[in-house]
């Protein structure tokens, strides 16, 4: 037998739970370096040193393939993002907790962190990531809102406000953070700590402002330039 067949032996003998591990492994790989659309099955079959038809035993299509991908990202990432939040100790602590996290989560697992960049916004890859988006911007909401809604001296229809507020600001929030950390990645002459105390201090300073009441003048509004 010769080391080829005895490779491709062994391979097809690897169990069917190992061997499914394996392909969704490298199908994060492919899917954070390629993105969904420029990545093919072949391309995953491939890295995996294993037959189209094997892949398709595991998984019947790339979208199948692709949620498995992104739902053990969405379940990682959440609890960890969660198991931070309760241990801290007011929104700011929160907020610096969950900026530690993700920092940890892009330095760890570039190749899930790189698809988290690439498909967040991009819906029609799948509900998973949606449902990531979703979870963060109800994290981040109640942050905001922790101490307006234990308050009992605030109004109904204050907390509304203040709810419609936070529903603004959310995505400003893990937008910014998001972008701190892809940008930290890319500077790693940059210290880690001063990129998230720069991050901290980005949305936390900014959110008090807003929660003073601070607001830019709006613009006028200019007619037709007559000439």
């Amino acid at each position: 037998m010769t080391d080829a067949e005895a490779g491709a032996g062994a391979r097809r003998r690897m169990p069917h739970a190992r061997r499914r591990e394996q392909l969704l492994r490298i199908a994060l790989e492919e899917f954070g370096r390629r993105g969904y659309h420029l990545t093919q099955m072949e391309h995953v079959a491939a890295a995996a040193q294993v037959s189209k038809a094997l892949l398709y035993q595991h998984f019947a299509s790339k979208e199948e393939l692709f949620a498995e991908v992104t739902e053990a990202i969405v379940a990682e990432l959440t609890g960890r993002l969660n198991a931070a939040v309760l241990a801290a100790h007011g929104s700011a602590g929160g907020i610096r907790a969950m900026i530690r996290v993700l920092f940890d989560y892009a330095t760890e697992e570039p190749d899930a962190w790189a698809l988290v960049v690439r498909h967040l916004d991009k819906p029609e890859v799948g509900l998973e990531l949606r449902e990531l988006r979703e979870r963060l911007g109800t994290a981040f909401a109640d942050l905001l809102l922790r101490r307006r809604r234990a308050d009992p001296k605030l109004s109904r229809a204050a907390l509304e406000v203040n709810e419609r507020r936070a529903r603004l600001l959310v995505p400003l929030m893990y937008g910014s953070m998001l972008s701190m950390v892809s940008w930290w990645l890319e500077h790693p002459d940059t210290p880690r700590e001063r990129a998230e105390q720069m991050a901290v201090e980005f949305i936390w300073l900014g959110l008090d402002r807003l929660r003073t009441g601070e607001r830019l003048p709006k613009e006028p509004e200019t007619g037709p330039v007559e000439g």
